[in-house]
Parts: C-alpha cells; sequence; structure tokens
C-alpha cells in the first residue's frame, strides 16, 4: 500500500516537471518570430528578412545554398526588431537559400527560393565531339544553356530553335530547356563535309560552331605499279599507287589515311613501304632490287581493309664483271660494272669481297661503286703475306678467285 501510493507521487512530479519544460520551451521558441512573408525573389533584387524578438541581442543568421555558407549579423537591432540582408553572392544565384536563426533561448529556420530573370542575356553552349562519322549511327550532342545576366539558367520550358546548315541544306528545330539545359543528338548525314551549327532564344543567338563529318572506315581498294624500266639496277624506283580509296557509302577517305605496302620476293623476305592518302590516293616508293627478282605486292590499312596482289619482275642488269688484282695482290678492282646499254652502273651498287684463308673466312668488305667501279686495298698490317681466297658478290652474281698470293 506505502509502495503503491509512493509511486503514484513520483508520477505526480514527473507530469508537473513535463508541463513546465513544456510551458518553458514554448516560450523560448516563440522568442524569435519571422515577420516577413515574402518567399520568392528574382535574381538580383534586395532580400531582408525581419524578425519580431524579445531577446537583447540579435543572433547571427546563418544561410546556406548550393554555392556555400555564409553568417549574416542583424543590420539594426530596435525595441523588439531584427532584420538581416541577405548578401549579393547569395540573391545573386538562382535556387533554394536555407536559413536558420540560433540563440540561447530561441531557434527558427525557413527557406527562400530565388528565381532566375525572364530575359535571355547569353547563350551558354557545348558541343562534342567535334568530329563524327559518317553514316548515321555516330552523333554529336549539343547543350545549351541559356543564362541571365547575372549567368543564372533560366526557368523550364524556355524555347531554344536549332538551327544546322550541311552542304546545301538549312534547317531549324525547336527544343525547350529541361532541368536547366537543352540538348539534341545530332546523327551524322551520308555524306562527309562539314556542318555548321547555331541556337537563339528570345532573339538571342550563339556563337558557331562545327562539326566535321568524316568518311567511314575505308573499304578494299586496288593497287597498280608504275615505272621507267624493269631492269634490276639498284638506282631507279617503283612507286606503288592505290587506286581512289572510298567508304562504304562512296566518301573519299579523310587525307592522311596510312597505308602499308608489303613486298615479298622469292626468299619469302618481306620488305615494307608505306603512304598516307591526298585526295583518297596513297603512294609508296621503293628501291629497284640490284639483282634480279619477283616481287608479290599487297597493300593494306591496318586491320580495316586490303588491296588486291600484283606480281613484278626484274631483269637482270649486270651480265658479268671483272676482277683484276694489282700491286702485289693487295689492290682488287671490281669493275667496269655496266647497266642494260653498256653505261656504267649509277653509283652505289654494293659490292661485297670476303677474303678466306686456311679454308676459314676471316674477313668481310663492303663497298659501293662509283663511276662503274670499286676498289679494295688489302694493307700489310692486316693481311700477312701469304696464299688467300676470295669471292666477290654484286648484282646476284658471285665470282671466287681461289690460291692468290699476296706478298
Amino acid at each position: 500500500m506505502h509502495k503503491k501510493r509512493f509511486y503514484i507521487f513520483i508520477l505526480c512530479c514527473l507530469s508537473l516537471v513535463q508541463i513546465t519544460f513544456g510551458q518553458n520551451l514554448t516560450k523560448e521558441h516563440t522568442s524569435f518570430r519571422l515577420l516577413s512573408t515574402k518567399t520568392n525573389f528574382e535574381v538580383g533584387n534586395e532580400i531582408i528578412l525581419r524578425f519580431a524578438t524579445s531577446e537583447k541581442t540579435a543572433p547571427v543568421l546563418y544561410c546556406s545554398n548550393n554555392y556555400g555558407s555564409t553568417l549574416i549579423k542583424a543590420n539594426t537591432k530596435f525595441t523588439g526588431l531584427a532584420t538581416y540582408t541577405i548578401p549579393s553572392h547569395i540573391s545573386n544565384k538562382s535556387g533554394v537559400v536555407n536559413w536558420r536563426v540560433q540563440s540561447n533561448n530561441s531557434s527558427i529556420s525557413g527557406q527562400l527560393k530565388i528565381v532566375p530573370k525572364s530575359i535571355v542575356n547569353s547563350m551558354e553552349t557545348y558541343l562534342g565531339p567535334p568530329s563524327i562519322q559518317a553514316g548515321g549511327n555516330d552523333f554529336t550532342m549539343i547543350v545549351i544553356i541559356p543564362t541571365d545576366d547575372l549567368d543564372n539558367p533560366l526557368k523550364p520550358l524556355v524555347p531554344v530553335t536549332l538551327k544546322k546548315q550541311f552542304l546545301s541544306n538549312e534547317s531549324t528545330t525547336e527544343i525547350k530547356t529541361e532541368n536547366l539545359i537543352a540538348f539534341r543528338r545530332i546523327f551524322s548525314p551520308n555524306l562527309a563535309g562539314r556542318m555548321i551549327l547555331s541556337s537563339e532564344s528570345f532573339g538571342r543567338n550563339s556563337k558557331e560552331f562545327d562539326v566535321n563529318v568524316v568518311p567511314a572506315i575505308p573499304t578494299n581498294f586496288t593497287i597498280t605499279a608504275k615505272r621507267h624500266h624493269s631492269y634490276a639496277d639498284g638506282n631507279q624506283i617503283t612507286s606503288f599507287i592505290t587506286s581512289i580509296i572510298r567508304d562504304s557509302l562512296g566518301n573519299v577517305v579523310s587525307d592522311g589515311t596510312y597505308v602499308e605496302f608489303f613486298i615479298k620476293n622469292k626468299k619469302q623476305a618481306i620488305l615494307k613501304a608505306s603512304g598516307t592518302t591526298i585526295q583518297g590516293v596513297a603512294i609508296a616508293q621503293m628501291v629497284h632490287p640490284d639483282k634480279a627478282a619477283e616481287w608479290n605486292v599487297k597493300a593494306y590499312v591496318e586491320g580495316i581493309s586490303e588491296s588486291n596482289s600484283i606480281n613484278i619482275s626484274y631483269t637482270q642488269v649486270i651480265k658479268d664483271f671483272e676482277v683484276r688484282f694489282s700491286q702485289k695482290n693487295r689492290i682488287i678492282t671490281v669493275g667496269p660494272l655496266t647497266s642494260f646499254m653498256e653505261q656504267m652502273i649509277p653509283d652505289g651498287l654494293e659490292v661485297k669481297l670476303t677474303v678466306f684463308r686456311d679454308g676459314k673466312s676471316i674477313r668481310k668488305h663492303v663497298k659501293t661503286s662509283r663511276e662503274g667501279y670499286v676498289k679494295f686495298q688489302l694493307k700489310e698490317g692486316i693481311y700477312k703475306n701469304g696464299k688467300y681466297h676470295f669471292t666477290i658478290e654484286s648484282a646476284g652474281i658471285t665470282k671466287t678467285i681461289e690460291a692468290k698470293r699476296l706478298w
């Protein structure tokens, strides 16, 4: 019985404390009251918040938006009144502004909505990528942001006119802003060329933008060979020329497309030449071999397309040459080296001399012809007196001289 009374007494005390605290809390929260009723403002306008207060000292106003937060002191303090002016770096930006006043005995918060102006001052425009591939599968995107004179994006559903010019065609399309921007995907046409884009909103125009519509990947092509003669003189040049390389839509491929030419001889050795396209045609050059040869030539745009194969023959131009020894057999003269009209072979023909002693190769010398001759000098400091064997190779011809004594 005594315990029951004790519990009832405790509950009564707690109820009295709760009622008293609730009354004090309500009183504290009502000690700072907002007088301003306007919550929507246009950017650039002055924003002042007024509060009725029973406190002696006005607390600071905490204010935040998407760009950051700040603390604002009260402008004036009259009896029962506190005013705060929102700074321009906040009032000049559209969006939601959250504010809060917190003092020792009171707390109050709210929101302001700052809307952009309805006049377009500039057209902030972005475009990318600047190059797209013809054929209708690739596209570029243009993003347009109409802004007011304080650089705020305008409200939703602002009409924007997109203007486009390509070759001889001009067109306009109307789009509307959504989530602060207006955008449009622009798919590539079938033809290559340059596309010009611009936009307009409420009489304000953007600058001009260019989009390069480049040809699609090259298709297979053909090659031909051009040369002054078919002799293997190691001097003249054979040119390998592609047909006009186009994509599947008939567009000539972009200048600078890299083409590689692979040349295979009878020994399966591979030579390589390359060229880049100008107006769709690539040209590569290769010096004639210095001996009879059969070449198989094929070209590639690596990993994309290829040409036909062509075969080219080169006729042996040097049938024979003389080898003479002089000055104690230490000067070896090779020549004259004559070409297909009995004229001296052009300078630069390679001649290789291999020296043997006791059946072993001891040294090799390589020189190039000058005025139809090549001379080798066997110095005494390197080659001691005695018998040597020699092989001389040039233009696919090999001559062997055995048991030649040097002294």
